[in-house]
């Protein structure tokens, strides 16, 4: 299998971690695809995903499956036995999907739109407004705070374990750094947390 990402991006290294932690990383051929220089703008690119983003991972039938989640459930799926990461009954399932959504929708897409309209990383093909951007980053930021409170006597985010939520929450954290925002001991639940994530493995891949 083929998994088309660009390495320094967010959301393929989310599929990364969660490919190195189920010990399945040597499934995948990685093919690097240059955002600054819009190779996913191409149209040979576009026949792979149509959306025109990364990651996309091409099955070994020539089959294409876009989107983070869409991906680690494919894997998910296909190897049980590995560690299991998105749960093993339906209230684990229901709890970590929430988590997820909870990080993807505060964290993620907030950092996301800081970094896009607060810089001129996209300026080619978008009108950045800055003062979204700012609102954005404001957002995330409380959302630190959120989980300094819940992570407090916990080592994991969700049902007392290691999960996609804790994979996702890291990677979202770490790309916090492109709008200045970086965990320190003023959250010392949330640092706690950052820097024993920080030292897995998967964290390094």
């Amino acid at each position: 299998m083929k998994l088309y990402e660009m390495a320094k991006a967010p959301n393929p290294r989310r599929v990364r971690m969660f490919l190195a932690e189920k010990g399945l990383l040597d499934k995948v051929e990685r093919i690097e695809i240059d955002l600054s220089k819009g190779e996913n703008l191409s149209d040979a690119f576009k026949a792979k995903n149509p959306m025109q983003k990364v990651p996309v991972l091409e099955l070994d039938d020539g089959r294409f499956i876009c989107e983070t989640t869409a991906i680690c459930h494919y894997f998910e799926n296909q190897y049980p036995d590995s560690p299991k990461l998105l749960g093993d009954n339906a209230n684990d399932k229901a709890i970590i999907e929430q988590w997820t959504r909870w990080v993807d929708f505060y964290l993620f897409y907030p950092i996301g739109m800081g970094f896009q309209h607060t810089t001129d990383y996209f300026k080619h093909r978008m009108q950045p407004i800055r003062e979204w951007g700012e609102h954005n980053i404001k957002e995330a930021e409380r959302f630190f705070d959120f989980l300094d409170d819940q992570l407090e006597g916990k080592d994991f985010i969700a049902c007392g374990q290691l999960t996609v939520a804790d994979i996702n929450a890291f990677c979202s954290v770490d790309f916090g750094k492109v709008v200045n925002l970086r965990v320190d001991e003023s959250r010392p639940n949330l640092f706690r947390w950052y820097q024993a994530m920080k030292q897995r493995a998967s964290a390094k891949v």
